[in-house]
Protein backbone atom coordinates (compact mmCIF):
# COMPACT_ATOMS: atom_id res chain seq x y z
CA UNK A 1 0.00 0.00 0.00
CA UNK A 2 0.81 3.48 -0.76
CA UNK A 3 0.41 6.65 1.45
CA UNK A 4 -0.39 10.46 0.25
CA UNK A 5 -0.04 12.71 3.22
CA UNK A 6 -1.10 15.68 1.34
CA UNK A 7 -4.41 14.23 1.01
CA UNK A 8 -6.78 17.09 1.46
CA UNK A 9 -10.23 16.20 3.20
CA UNK A 10 -13.21 15.96 0.67
CA UNK A 11 -15.75 18.75 -0.30
CA UNK A 12 -19.28 17.65 0.19
CA UNK A 13 -21.92 19.86 -1.66
CA UNK A 14 -25.68 20.49 -0.35
CA UNK A 15 -28.51 21.82 -3.48
CA UNK A 16 -31.33 22.97 -0.61
CA UNK A 17 -34.25 22.72 -1.93
CA UNK A 18 -38.18 23.18 -0.28
CA UNK A 19 -38.77 19.46 0.03
CA UNK A 20 -34.91 17.93 -0.78
CA UNK A 21 -31.50 18.65 -0.59
CA UNK A 22 -29.65 16.94 -3.14
CA UNK A 23 -25.97 15.76 -1.83
CA UNK A 24 -22.53 15.24 -3.78
CA UNK A 25 -18.87 15.00 -2.64
CA UNK A 26 -15.32 15.66 -4.16
CA UNK A 27 -13.01 12.55 -5.11
CA UNK A 28 -10.23 12.57 -2.97
CA UNK A 29 -8.14 15.15 -4.64
CA UNK A 30 -10.44 17.31 -4.66
CA UNK A 31 -11.00 18.34 -8.64
CA UNK A 32 -14.15 16.46 -9.17
CA UNK A 33 -17.74 16.14 -8.15
CA UNK A 34 -19.51 13.38 -7.74
CA UNK A 35 -23.37 13.60 -7.22
CA UNK A 36 -24.67 10.98 -4.19
CA UNK A 37 -28.03 11.13 -2.27
CA UNK A 38 -30.74 13.08 -2.16
CA UNK A 39 -32.25 13.94 1.76
CA UNK A 40 -35.76 14.33 2.31
CA UNK A 41 -36.87 16.87 3.88
CA UNK A 42 -38.72 16.32 7.18
CA UNK A 43 -40.16 19.86 7.94
CA UNK A 44 -38.09 21.22 10.76
CA UNK A 45 -35.09 23.69 9.73
CA UNK A 46 -32.72 22.79 12.67
CA UNK A 47 -33.40 18.41 12.09
CA UNK A 48 -32.28 19.15 8.43
CA UNK A 49 -29.29 21.14 9.34
CA UNK A 50 -28.20 18.35 11.48
CA UNK A 51 -28.99 16.02 9.79
CA UNK A 52 -26.98 17.52 7.03
CA UNK A 53 -24.22 18.05 9.29
CA UNK A 54 -24.18 14.04 10.06
CA UNK A 55 -23.84 13.45 6.40
CA UNK A 56 -20.86 15.76 5.71
CA UNK A 57 -18.81 14.55 8.76
CA UNK A 58 -19.45 10.74 8.39
CA UNK A 59 -18.30 11.48 4.47
CA UNK A 60 -15.19 13.34 5.79
CA UNK A 61 -16.09 16.98 4.56
CA UNK A 62 -13.18 19.51 5.49
CA UNK A 63 -15.39 21.98 3.49
CA UNK A 64 -19.16 22.30 2.82
CA UNK A 65 -20.51 24.01 -0.44
CA UNK A 66 -23.72 25.23 -0.61
CA UNK A 67 -25.93 25.97 -3.79
CA UNK A 68 -27.97 29.62 -3.02
CA UNK A 69 -30.71 30.69 -5.24
CA UNK A 70 -30.66 34.00 -7.13
CA UNK A 71 -32.45 35.64 -9.68
CA UNK A 72 -31.15 35.21 -13.33
CA UNK A 73 -29.79 38.60 -13.30
CA UNK A 74 -28.05 37.93 -10.11
CA UNK A 75 -30.36 39.74 -7.15
CA UNK A 76 -31.91 38.05 -4.37
CA UNK A 77 -34.83 35.90 -4.20
CA UNK A 78 -37.49 34.98 -1.70
CA UNK A 79 -35.68 31.65 -1.93
CA UNK A 80 -32.50 33.23 -1.29
CA UNK A 81 -33.33 34.35 1.70
CA UNK A 82 -34.95 30.93 2.32
CA UNK A 83 -31.52 29.22 1.79
CA UNK A 84 -29.64 31.62 3.30
CA UNK A 85 -31.38 31.46 6.67
CA UNK A 86 -31.04 27.30 6.37
CA UNK A 87 -27.17 27.76 5.79
CA UNK A 88 -27.35 29.77 9.10
CA UNK A 89 -28.88 27.05 10.50
CA UNK A 90 -26.17 24.40 9.58
CA UNK A 91 -23.39 26.55 10.12
CA UNK A 92 -24.57 26.01 14.26
CA UNK A 93 -25.39 22.26 13.57
CA UNK A 94 -21.40 21.78 12.57
CA UNK A 95 -17.85 23.20 12.91
CA UNK A 96 -17.48 22.23 8.95
CA UNK A 97 -16.62 25.43 7.74
CA UNK A 98 -19.86 26.48 5.01
CA UNK A 99 -19.31 28.55 1.85
CA UNK A 100 -22.14 29.17 -0.76
CA UNK A 101 -21.84 28.78 -4.57
CA UNK A 102 -23.98 30.12 -7.17
CA UNK A 103 -26.27 27.60 -8.11
CA UNK A 104 -28.40 29.48 -11.17
CA UNK A 105 -29.32 26.80 -13.93
CA UNK A 106 -27.64 23.74 -12.38
CA UNK A 107 -31.38 22.02 -11.63
CA UNK A 108 -32.40 22.73 -15.21
CA UNK A 109 -28.99 21.46 -15.88
CA UNK A 110 -29.47 18.05 -14.37
CA UNK A 111 -33.15 17.91 -15.28
CA UNK A 112 -32.60 18.18 -19.24
CA UNK A 113 -29.36 15.95 -18.70
CA UNK A 114 -31.45 13.32 -17.21
CA UNK A 115 -34.22 13.59 -19.75
CA UNK A 116 -31.75 13.28 -22.44
CA UNK A 117 -30.32 10.13 -20.58
CA UNK A 118 -33.73 8.54 -20.67
CA UNK A 119 -34.79 9.20 -17.80
CA UNK A 120 -37.99 8.37 -16.54
CA UNK A 121 -39.87 11.38 -15.02
CA UNK A 122 -41.23 9.44 -11.68
CA UNK A 123 -37.09 8.43 -11.17
CA UNK A 124 -35.81 11.65 -11.88
CA UNK A 125 -36.81 13.45 -8.21
CA UNK A 126 -34.24 11.16 -6.96
CA UNK A 127 -31.07 11.97 -8.65
CA UNK A 128 -31.77 15.24 -10.15
CA UNK A 129 -31.34 17.04 -7.01
CA UNK A 130 -27.76 15.63 -6.42
CA UNK A 131 -26.76 15.79 -10.29
CA UNK A 132 -27.87 19.41 -9.31
CA UNK A 133 -25.48 19.48 -6.28
CA UNK A 134 -22.51 17.82 -8.66
CA UNK A 135 -22.96 20.93 -10.60
CA UNK A 136 -22.77 23.27 -8.11
CA UNK A 137 -19.75 21.25 -6.40
CA UNK A 138 -18.06 21.32 -9.85
CA UNK A 139 -18.33 25.15 -10.43
CA UNK A 140 -16.76 26.25 -6.95
CA UNK A 141 -13.73 23.35 -7.64
CA UNK A 142 -13.36 25.05 -11.42
CA UNK A 143 -13.22 28.09 -9.72
CA UNK A 144 -10.71 27.02 -6.91
CA UNK A 145 -8.27 26.06 -9.61
CA UNK A 146 -8.38 29.08 -11.77
CA UNK A 147 -8.00 30.95 -8.54
CA UNK A 148 -5.13 28.67 -7.69
CA UNK A 149 -3.39 29.10 -11.28
CA UNK A 150 -3.42 32.87 -10.66
CA UNK A 151 -1.19 32.84 -7.91
CA UNK A 152 0.84 30.25 -9.16
CA UNK A 153 1.69 32.47 -11.97
CA UNK A 154 1.85 35.21 -9.71
CA UNK A 155 4.60 34.16 -7.31
CA UNK A 156 6.14 31.47 -9.78
CA UNK A 157 8.34 32.29 -12.43
CA UNK A 158 8.58 29.13 -13.86
CA UNK A 159 5.74 27.14 -15.85
CA UNK A 160 5.65 24.08 -13.34
CA UNK A 161 2.91 23.78 -11.24
CA UNK A 162 3.52 22.86 -7.81
CA UNK A 163 -0.08 23.00 -6.82
CA UNK A 164 -0.10 18.99 -8.36
CA UNK A 165 2.49 17.65 -6.49
CA UNK A 166 1.80 14.99 -4.00
CA UNK A 167 4.17 13.35 -1.75
CA UNK A 168 3.85 9.27 -2.35
CA UNK A 169 4.99 7.24 0.72
CA UNK A 170 5.78 3.67 -0.41
CA UNK A 171 5.14 -0.04 1.39
CA UNK A 172 9.30 0.73 2.50
CA UNK A 173 8.79 4.10 4.10
CA UNK A 174 10.53 6.18 0.88
CA UNK A 175 9.00 9.73 -0.32
CA UNK A 176 8.38 10.02 -3.40
CA UNK A 177 7.05 13.18 -5.36
CA UNK A 178 4.42 12.64 -7.89
CA UNK A 179 2.38 14.77 -10.41
CA UNK A 180 -1.73 13.96 -10.37
CA UNK A 181 -2.86 13.90 -13.97
CA UNK A 182 -6.25 13.09 -12.61
CA UNK A 183 -8.71 10.67 -11.01
CA UNK A 184 -11.30 8.76 -12.25
CA UNK A 185 -14.25 6.65 -10.71
CA UNK A 186 -15.04 3.00 -12.96
CA UNK A 187 -17.33 0.37 -12.07
CA UNK A 188 -17.66 2.06 -8.52
CA UNK A 189 -14.06 2.52 -7.80
CA UNK A 190 -11.71 5.13 -7.84
CA UNK A 191 -8.55 5.49 -9.78
CA UNK A 192 -5.70 8.07 -9.67
CA UNK A 193 -3.20 8.79 -12.17
CA UNK A 194 0.30 9.87 -11.59
CA UNK A 195 3.87 10.72 -13.64
CA UNK A 196 7.09 11.13 -11.54
CA UNK A 197 7.99 14.69 -11.13
CA UNK A 198 11.22 14.42 -12.93
CA UNK A 199 9.21 12.89 -15.29
CA UNK A 200 6.77 16.05 -15.45
CA UNK A 201 9.59 18.25 -15.34
CA UNK A 202 11.54 17.00 -18.51
CA UNK A 203 9.13 15.61 -20.31
CA UNK A 204 10.17 15.90 -23.97
CA UNK A 205 6.71 16.68 -26.69
CA UNK A 206 7.70 14.20 -28.90
CA UNK A 207 7.55 11.22 -26.13
CA UNK A 208 5.10 9.98 -24.08
CA UNK A 209 5.18 10.30 -20.55
CA UNK A 210 4.71 6.74 -18.61
CA UNK A 211 1.82 7.70 -16.08
CA UNK A 212 1.23 5.15 -13.17
CA UNK A 213 -1.91 4.18 -12.07
CA UNK A 214 -3.62 3.51 -8.65
CA UNK A 215 -6.95 2.18 -7.10
CA UNK A 216 -7.91 4.01 -4.10
CA UNK A 217 -9.20 2.09 -0.93
CA UNK A 218 -10.29 1.92 2.50
CA UNK A 219 -12.89 4.30 4.17
CA UNK A 220 -12.78 8.25 3.77
CA UNK A 221 -10.92 8.64 7.01
CA UNK A 222 -8.00 6.24 6.25
CA UNK A 223 -7.59 5.95 2.38
CA UNK A 224 -4.31 4.40 0.99
CA UNK A 225 -3.10 3.89 -2.88
CA UNK A 226 -2.89 0.05 -4.03
CA UNK A 227 -1.12 -0.47 -7.06
CA UNK A 228 -3.00 -1.72 -10.32
CA UNK A 229 -1.08 -5.15 -11.24
CA UNK A 230 -3.56 -6.54 -13.28
CA UNK A 231 -3.13 -5.71 -17.09
CA UNK A 232 -6.24 -5.87 -18.42
CA UNK A 233 -8.16 -3.95 -15.72
CA UNK A 234 -4.86 -1.41 -15.86
CA UNK A 235 -5.62 -0.87 -20.12
CA UNK A 236 -9.62 -0.51 -19.14
CA UNK A 237 -9.32 1.81 -16.65
CA UNK A 238 -6.32 3.91 -18.64
CA UNK A 239 -8.58 3.74 -21.88
CA UNK A 240 -11.47 4.86 -19.20
CA UNK A 241 -9.47 7.69 -18.39
CA UNK A 242 -8.49 8.97 -21.74
CA UNK A 243 -12.45 8.68 -22.76
CA UNK A 244 -12.87 11.01 -20.05
CA UNK A 245 -10.43 13.31 -20.72
CA UNK A 246 -10.70 13.21 -24.48
CA UNK A 247 -13.14 16.44 -24.55
CA UNK A 248 -11.81 18.29 -21.39
CA UNK A 249 -9.33 21.08 -21.81
CA UNK A 250 -6.37 18.69 -20.47
CA UNK A 251 -6.90 16.33 -23.94
CA UNK A 252 -3.40 16.69 -25.16
CA UNK A 253 -1.55 15.91 -21.79
CA UNK A 254 -3.60 12.78 -21.39
CA UNK A 255 -3.06 11.64 -24.96
CA UNK A 256 0.94 11.97 -24.40
CA UNK A 257 0.51 9.51 -21.16
CA UNK A 258 1.20 5.52 -21.33
CA UNK A 259 0.13 3.24 -18.70
CA UNK A 260 3.39 2.28 -16.48
CA UNK A 261 2.77 -1.66 -16.48
CA UNK A 262 6.07 -2.21 -14.71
Amino acid sequence: MWYNETMEKRIVAFDVGDKRIGVAVSDPFNEYAMPCETYWRRGSRDTDAAALAKIAEERGAGLIVCGLPVNSDGTPSVQTEKTERFIAALREATQIPVVTEDERYTTVEATRDLIQGGVRREKRKNSVDSIAAAYILDGYLSGRKKEKKSMSMKEESNDYEEDNIVELIDEEGNTLRYEHVGTIEYKGEWYCFFTPEEQAEEADEDEGEEVAVFRLVGDEDNETLEIVDDDALLDEVFAEFCNQYENSEDADDAAALEPDEA
